[in-house]
């Protein structure tokens, strides 16, 4: 019996998206993973229905758990539709490459992931594409550096590592009034926490590498939008060679069905931990949206759903590297990674890992020091974490 008249929730559905395998009859209680590099056939008239039909021929073309996957991410992102790919800079590179030509124009926010920098400065450029980065903090200044070539404004959430937010609604307005898309990263905040194209933006770009999957064993990225833009975009990803590899997508798709139990708990222990460092007279600054200090309260009260914010936050230390060492090897529980989004606590330097390739008056103007360090917050318990970060930092007393 079906009762269409009750509304479920989001946490219970997810873990019964994309689970059926068009031309498969069996129906497995866990979806099963297809290492196979192409799909056989038995006559040119199936051939022909195959391809006519989206059908599954080569894994580069189409597969299962590459198809799974991106069901549970339209869900996620309340998207028509999505694309699988082989990481978060695959995704970025195959979008912008299918959406802008030589002549036209894009607008990036100024406070942005490191190689997100590089391919707005040095490859874009390489092939006619002009590209001016505008701190998206005011969307004033954005819709002054609107040109009347603009076709496209790209910006996280909130930005990495400095946790600067954006007013993602105002953005997509200003894209639109000038007949431009908004291309949106999730990354940091990931579907749990906001929705970007329920506030107008056009593409939400997802690095699947970090919380979504969340178990540091898998890498993969994602474009939700429309079925008309994806469809424009999976050709050249094709010949781009980014589409994601099956066993990767079956274990992202795996981690999804916890990601509504994950993740909320880590964005509660983030809030807290940034809280006792900025109690903390050792901690120069601290940069999370649960503060009270924090410069957008209003807009993270506005865009965020009740499940939290985000997992991250960064601190600012005092310049003395031999005491940064001591802190690091003193620090329990938290290890350093160049990456993020695991169910264990990491610590990174973006002067070293992240934005190592930016200069330096440019990283000191989007607010990055020397003695930043960027923490992903995993499953320990909170006060645990507090009290490790709490004793390591008394080396700098």
């Amino acid at each position: 019996m079906s009762y269409d008249d009750i509304k479920y929730s989001r946490d219970s559905e997810i873990l019964h998206i994309g689970g059926q395998v068009k031309g498969m009859d069996l129906k497995p209680e866990s979806m099963p993973l297809f290492l196979t590099t192409a799909f056989t056939m038995n006559s040119l008239t199936e051939v022909m229905d195959t391809y006519a039909n989206k059908g599954y021929t080569y894994v580069r073309t189409r597969n299962p758990n590459r198809q799974a996957l991106a069901e549970a991410i339209s869900y996620l992102e309340n998207g028509e539709k999505s694309l699988i790919f082989s990481s978060g800079m695959g995704a970025i590179t195959s979008t912008l490459m299918t959406l802008v030509q030589a002549g036209d124009h894009i607008l990036c926010n100024s406070n942005i992931y490191g190689e997100t920098f590089l391919v707005m400065t040095t490859l874009l450029p390489k092939f006619g594409v002009e590209v001016d980065l505008v701190n998206f903090e005011s969307p004033e200044a954005v819709a002054r550096a609107v040109k009347p070539n603009t076709k496209l404004l790209h910006t996280e959430v909130v930005s990495n590592p400095t946790l600067s937010m954006c007013d993602i609604k105002a953005l997509a307005d200003i894209a639109h009034a000038g007949k431009a898309l908004l291309m949106v990263d999730n990354t940091f905040t990931t579907p749990i926490a906001v929705r970007p194209l329920d506030f107008g933006a056009d593409i939400v770009m997802n690095s699947l590498t970090k919380f979504i999957n969340g178990h540091s064993d898998a890498m993969g990225g994602s474009i939700t939008a429309t079925e008309k833009i994806i469809d424009t975009i999976m050709p050249i990803s094709m010949l781009c060679g980014t589409p994601g590899d099956p066993f990767d997508s079956w274990l992202i798709y795996r981690s999804i069905q916890t990601l509504p139990l994950r993740l909320p708990k880590q964005m509660r222990t983030a809030a807290e931990l940034a809280k006792a460092l900025n109690e903390n007279p050792l901690v120069e600054k601290v940069n999370h949206p649960a503060l009270a200090d924090y410069p957008q309260k209003e807009l993270a009260a506005r865009q965020f759903t009740d499940k939290g914010i985000v997992a991250m936050l960064s601190f600012i230390v005092p310049e003395k590297q031999d005491r940064i060492d001591s802190f690091l090897e003193s620090l329990k529980f938290t290890s350093y990674a160049p990456t993020l989004g695991g169910i264990r606590t990491t610590l990174q330097h973006p002067v070293t890992s992240s934005h190592p390739h930016v200069p330096d008056d440019i990283r000191r103007s989007m607010g990055i020091t020397p003695g930043m360090f960027r923490v992903s917050v995993g499953l320990e318990e909170t006060a645990d974490l507090i009290a490790a970060f709490n004793r390591a930092l008394e080396v700098f007393k």
